[in-house]
């Protein structure tokens, strides 16, 4: 028997619980306890780096990603020096494996989507030998377009629909 894998964002987002909380001082302690797998630990900044430059720049929107009351990751997101970027995005190390960066980047996509319309491109950048994230990418339409960041890391870019 074949079944159909393909699920609406509804259906993944209700198998997963999974939901987007901005970073308040309330959940700020959830989302600093979130660490990188070993070896992973120079492919993405600390959470607690991450929440220092979304103190000085105010472009910047980080958000917990939470599979019920359990945060199980931490992204940001926001529009500057004249990009869109999708900047970062780190799943705890106790939850890789199952499903849960996948559906944060549809998520986040989406989110980017309704919060900036009209910016037709959105970007991002991965550090060189991150190949699981750059793979995970390619599958949501990103593609390396030749450019690097100002710490050297590759960048990519996805036309928005």
């Amino acid at each position: 028997m074949v079944y159909n894998r393909k699920k609406t964002d509804q259906q993944r987002s209700e198998i997963m619980r999974i939901r987007i909380e901005p970073i308040t001082e309330q959940n700020q302690k959830d989302v600093l306890e979130l660490e990188a797998a070993c070896g992973q630990e120079g492919f993405v900044e600390s959470v607690e780096e991450c929440l220092e430059e979304a103190g000085q720049w105010r472009q910047w929107r980080p958000v917990g990603l939470y599979d019920g009351d359990q945060a199980v990751g931490f992204a940001m997101y926001g529009y500057l020096v004249g990009r869109l970027w999708f900047d970062r995005l780190l799943i705890d190390q106790r939850f890789q494996g199952r499903g849960y960066g996948r559906e944060a980047v549809a998520m986040l996509l989406e989110r980017i989507h309704r919060e900036y319309p009209g910016k037709k491109q959105i970007y991002l950048s991965v550090v060189e030998g991150n190949d699981q994230a750059a793979k995970l990418y390619r599958d949501f339409g990103f593609a390396f377009n030749g450019e690097r960041d100002t710490k050297g890391e590759y960048m990519m870019v996805k036309n928005q629909e």
